[in-house]
């Protein structure tokens, strides 16, 4: 077990994600493991990077009342392994061919492109079994909970099928940033109301409007950033012509976007006696830097103010 108390969840969520990565990686290799192949799961998952889809299917277990800390923790991980396991493949050189990632060589710089391969691809097995081990002890809700962050990163509306669009030619912006942003936030705000035994349905709401918020200040740090602020290069979704909502619509538009849904994010928070709470986190975690390196002061260059929730 990796944490039944509350203030684990509250005041120190870094460690305890940590603690939940490094038990899903313990799970799953054992001493045969090859070396090689260890090493590289090891530099996808770690140091991370703002681990925000974790730390927000905690934060809404905990406003929820937080009735199985463990199943939302587990949740929490697999839903950040299947992450990281997003980003080994998009950088591949059938993707974006991308040279750094977090500040570091990505993996299939460091490793081999067949090792990256295998490695996003044991990302995902680690996910399901890291998450399925905890979820057969509440059979109905675990198997809920597998359904929702399986359909996250799946090939209808989610993280596959996002990818996937990136080969057309005229891409529906918002739909393209639900599908491979927002459906891993949905899955994460899901999981954690699901944990605790609330309501999911405004909790999903807030996750698919946090995601589109959390892409377009993506969007935006790729077009003004820099690599040694972003830890990977910048200029990428114009140099390979992906989707942004920058080149589609311009900067202005693009921010004027972005603060639209945190206020519509305030407004589908539901009541609860830790709203306060959480309100105050994605503020500082949207407006403060905690939704990537340097993304919030990028967002603040173009001449904008963080207006809070």
């Amino acid at each position: 077990m990796i944490s039944n108390h509350q203030a684990d969840v509250v005041g120190d969520s870094d460690k305890l994600i940590e603690q939940a990565l490094r038990a899903a990686m313990d799970t799953a290799l054992s001493p045969a493991a090859p070396a090689h192949l260890r090493g590289a799961l090891d530099a996808a998952v770690f140091p991370g990077g703002s681990r925000m889809r974790p730390k927000l299917c905690l934060k809404v277990s905990y406003v929820c009342g937080e009735k199985d800390p463990e199943l939302a923790t587990r949740a929490a991980a697999a839903i950040e392994l299947l992450h990281c396991a997003s980003l080994v493949h998009d950088d591949l050189p059938c993707f974006d061919n991308a040279a750094l990632r977090r500040g570091r060589p990505t993996v299939h710089r460091l490793f081999g492109e067949p090792i990256a391969v295998l490695t996003g691809d044991a990302l995902i097995v680690m996910a399901f079994k890291y998450l399925s081990l905890q979820a057969a002890l509440t059979p109905e809700l675990g198997a809920r909970m597998i359904e929702v962050v399986a359909e996250a990163v799946g090939p209808s509306h989610g993280l596959i099928a996002g990818q996937s669009m990136e080969a057309m030619t005229h891409v529906p912006i918002d739909r393209y940033h639900h599908y491979k942003t927002g459906s891993l936030f949905v899955a994460a705000a899901t999981c954690g109301a699901l944990a605790s035994g609330a309501d999911p349905a405004p909790w999903s709401k807030v996750g698919e409007l946090l995601g589109h918020a959390y892409q377009i200040a993506d969007d935006i740090a790729d077009t003004v950033g820099r690599a040694e602020v972003l830890g990977k290069l910048p200029a990428v979704d114009t140099q390979l012509n992906r989707p942004s909502i920058v080149r589609g619509q311009g900067l202005d538009s693009a921010a004027a976007r972005f603060y639209a849904y945190l206020e519509q994010i305030g407004d589908t928070i539901p009541a609860s006696p830790q709203k306060r709470s959480f309100v105050d986190w994605l503020n500082h975690a949207l407006c403060k830097g905690v939704a990537g390196p340097g993304k919030a002061g990028l967002i603040q260059q173009t001449a904008l103010d963080c207006a809070p929730l």
